[in-house]
Formats: C-alpha cells, sequence, structure tokens
C-alpha cells in the first residue's frame, strides 16, 4: 500500500510517501515561501529522488482542515488535480488529528493549537489508547481561555503542539493549572508522514472520497467573509 501525503494548512508545507507502513520520503519547508511555489516541486523531487512512479500510489491523504484558508484551497486544489488525473481517491485527514497523531505514545492528553486570530485557537483534545487515537473533544475553533478552562476541567496532563504555542505560551503558563508540557520542534508543527500515516488507517477503513467529492474543513468563516458580514450589519444599521 502507498499513501502520498499533504499538508499545506499551515506555515509548513509537507509532502511525504508511505509504502506498508515505512516512510519512503518527506520533504517539508518552514519558510516564508507560498505553497503554490512549494508542493508540486516538493513531490518532484520525492518521486525523483525515490524513483516512484505516481501511478502506483492507491491514495493521496490530505490535511483537510482547519487551518490557513489559503494554504487549504492550495492543498485542496492539488489534490484534487492529482487525484482527477491519476484517478485515484483522496482521504481527508483533520488537520489537528494529524498534529496529534505526531505525539503518538505520548502519556496524558495532546491538544494541538493553531492560531486562528482574535484570541481564538483551532484545536482538540485526544488520547492514545487501545493501540489508537482517541478523539477525547474533536477539533473545533474557541477562545485560548475556554481551551484551558476545559483542560482544566479534564484534570489530566497535557502536552501542547502546534503553531499556536508562540502565540498563545503566556496564557497557557497563567492559566493552565494541571501538569503541562510543549512539544519539541521535531513534533510541534505539520507533518505530510502523519497525514499519510493516519491516511493509511483510514483508508483500510474505507474512509475516503473521490476527488471530485473533496473540499477542505473550515470551521468557521474567512476573515474576508467575516469583515463583509460586519461592513453589511453596519450599514443596514
Amino acid at each position: 500500500m502507498k499513501i502520498l501525503g499533504v499538508d499545506s494548512s499551515g506555515m509548513v508545507a509537507s509532502v511525504a510517501l508511505i509504502q506498508d507502513d515505512i516512510l519512503v520520503a518527506e520533504y517539508s519547508v518552514n519558510y516564508k515561501k507560498t505553497h503554490s511555489q512549494t508542493l508540486m516541486p516538493m513531490l518532484d523531487e520525492i518521486l525523483r529522488m525515490t524513483e516512484q512512479d505516481l501511478s502506483e500510489i492507491n491514495a493521496i491523504a490530505i490535511a483537510a482542515g482547519p487551518g490557513s484558508f489559503t494554504g487549504l484551497r492550495i492543498g485542496s486544489a492539488t489534490v484534487k488535480g492529482l487525484g482527477l488525473a491519476l484517478d485515484k481517491p483522496i482521504i481527508s485527514v483533520p488537520t489537528c488529528h494529524a498534529l496529534a497523531y505526531n505525539l503518538w505514545g505520548v502519556d496524558g492528553l495532546i491538544c494541538p493549537i493553531m492560531d486562528a486570530r482574535r484570541n481564538q485557537v483551532y484545536t482538540g483534545v485526544y488520547q492514545f489508547a487501545h493501540g489508537g487515537l482517541n478523539v477525547v473533544r474533536d477539533q473545533d475553533a474557541m477562545d485560548i481561555k475556554e481551551l484551558i478552562g476545559v483542560l482544566n476541567a479534564l484534570n489530566k496532563p497535557v502536552t501542547f503542539t502546534g503553531d499556536g504555542i508562540p502565540v498563545f505560551e503566556e496564557a497557557i503558563k497563567e492559566g493552565m493549572e494541571v501538569e503541562f508540557q510543549f512539544a519539541p520542534a521535531h513534533m510541534n508543527r505539520q507533518r505530510a508522514a502523519a497525514v499519510a500515516t493516519l491516511g493509511g488507517v483510514y483508508f483500510r477503513q474505507g474512509i475516503m472520497e473521490m476527488a471530485s467529492e473533496h473540499s477542505p474543513i473550515y470551521l468557521r468563516k474567512s476573515q474576508a467573509e467575516r469583515e463583509r458580514e460586519e461592513r453589511m450589519e453596519n450599514t443596514n444599521k
């Protein structure tokens, strides 16, 4: 089984190839370039270096959201194009699920946080048990203070991961009443390897869709949409 993984949901652009639960290749860049500039060249380099034929993959796994609206659209358009051209199914992997999967085997709760602006985070709460990732609280957008309250109420040690840590580190330190820690650099950002591996789990369970059916998971309206609605409300007053 070969699964191609793609993640462009945040600042990181990442592409990976998994074959029979072995990571064949992964290419990740966390730098100031748009994903439209990086994803296809990264994929081409992986295929060149590993001498793989893209037509032999079984499915394409994508970090479907939440995350950056622009990044999600670019990722979605990329995998839809590949899926249609290759006649391969798409596996939509929730971004927060994949971020948590990076921390396989960590005890206690895992809490990915992505900066959603306006003091909010995209987040979820997870725990590894019985050989798999359990969803304690499904991914959602919420205020950071509300999230801290939820975690304190669960009363278990928490490991935070994601690009929201630098933004909300002080609020976390001030508000957390239970034991917590921050994941280290190699585990605290999006990785296509996690997307592809979790995608393989979903593939075996038959959780996939046709390329034409795929769409990103936004969870909330974009800033442009919210600002447009606010202007319309002010105009109608």
